[in-house]
């Protein structure tokens, strides 16, 4: 029996909602991918094929074995590490009194975790040297979610999908301040995040930190992987 599972899992959603999909893929002690399996969820959210992903994972694993999960989705590790305890003990509602999002996958999740030992690391998406086995996952999570079919290593898959290449990042570019706030990645439209200047509340009910990753939603400013939920506030 292996001593310790790495793996790595994300979604996809072409529109958001729009055609998802989750992947994940497993490697062994030393960070080579061993196997890897990807599917369709029709039309989803992110957040869903992020949770769904998670869910599947932790399904096809030994829960007797501890596990490292590598996952570029705050939203999905915020929800189960940080505020899940919060949210159960305020009968599935969050701080702002409104329903949790994805509730039932969230509960999924949260049996499928008691009593394993599980090490969540975040691992930031699209970066040009960023983590091998997120970039794969993000990739088979990709493909599934355009051709909306099954694949991987259970499917005959003999070889691993080939991430896309990565752009270099742009050189010389200023960074504008928005809003009062230091910008991190210029504009808040889109995938773009600011560095917020002073503490404030998301719209998912918990609390970021000055100088923590925010995003523009429809209620305000909060955390960039909680847009989903300001649209379902």
């Amino acid at each position: 029996m292996s001593e310790r599972i790495i793996a790595a899992c994300d979604g996809a959603s072409k529109g958001n909602p729009g055609p998802a999909a989750w992947a994940w893929v497993i490697a062994d002690a030393q960070g080579t991918p061993e196997r890897w399996e990807a599917g369709p969820l029709g039309r989803a959210t992110n957040n869903v094929a992020e949770l769904t992903a998670l869910e599947q994972l932790l399904g096809a694993t030994d829960p007797a074995v501890p596990i490292e999960v590598r996952m570029d989705s705050q939203y999905a590790m915020n929800a189960v590490t940080k505020w899940l305890p919060g949210w159960k003990r305020n009968g599935w509602k969050t701080a702002a009194g409104k329903p949790v999002a994805n509730q039932e996958l969230v509960a999924r999740i949260d049996a499928l975790l008691t009593g394993r030992p599980v090490e969540f690391r975040y691992v930031p998406a699209h970066q040009v040297d960023g983590d091998h086995l997120n970039a794969i996952a993000d990739q088979a999570a990709s493909d599934a979610a355009t051709a909306q079919l099954p694949a991987g290593t259970s499917h005959g898959a003999s070889v691993l999908p080939v991430p896309a290449p990565r752009p270099e990042p742009a050189q010389g570019k200023p960074r504008a301040a928005r809003s009062g706030k230091a910008a991190a990645g210029g504009s808040a439209r889109g995938t773009k995040t600011l560095r917020a200047k002073f503490a404030g509340r998301c719209v998912c009910g918990q609390s970021y930190a000055a100088g923590e990753s925010i995003a523009k939603n429809a209620k305000g400013w909060g955390h960039p992987a909680c847009r989903d939920l300001a649209a379902q506030a």
